[in-house]
């Protein structure tokens, strides 16, 4: 029975120096490793992990049908400016405080309110992107991003709105 333990022990104690070996070796490797490979090693792990965080603003558009079905999830929301219906800013009454009238994709129109000051040629803007939450019948829109014409090239101007 002691020549089993004694067995046992020997063996316990060739793979302890096996896994102190291994493990040796291994440190030894990453100690002799050329810095450019680590720098390289970090570097993709940095890419990876920005591409992962990026990754989730890159989503598709609503519209304010599927925005109005999902009212506690922020989404991304492309529209035109219905210039034939009220602008309202009165920056005496709340400079924060714009509201306007977007048709989505789909044709539908509703009331978008932006919690901050009017862009400068709003009117001219064709394309708007919001960023925002519905709320009843409303898009309450916490981010702005307008795509005006111009004569040479495309102009963005983006608004965020003031929490």
């Amino acid at each position: 029975m002691k020549t089993k333990i004694k067995e046992f022990d020997t063996i316990k104690t060739i793979r302890s120096k096996q896994d102190d070996s291994i493990f040796s070796n291994f440190a030894k490797k990453i100690v002799t490793m050329k810095k450019s490979h680590i720098i390289g090693i970090v570097m993709i792990l940095a890419a990876i992990v920005i591409l992962t965080l990026v990754a989730g603003d890159m989503s598709t558009y609503a519209t304010f049908k599927e925005a109005a079905l999902q009212p506690d999830i922020s989404v991304k929301l492309s529209g035109e400016l219905v210039k034939n219906k009220e602008i309202v800013y009165r920056p005496e009454v709340d400079a924060n405080h714009f509201s306007f009238y977007v048709k989505d994709s789909e044709g539908t129109v509703k009331k978008v309110i932006l919690r901050a000051a009017k862009p400068q040629d709003f009117e001219r803007s064709e394309t708007i992107i919001l960023t925002g939450k519905m709320r009843g019948d409303e898009f309450i829109a916490s981010d702005m991003l307008m795509k005006c014409p111009s004569k040479y090239k495309d102009e963005e101007v983006f608004v965020k709105a003031r929490s």
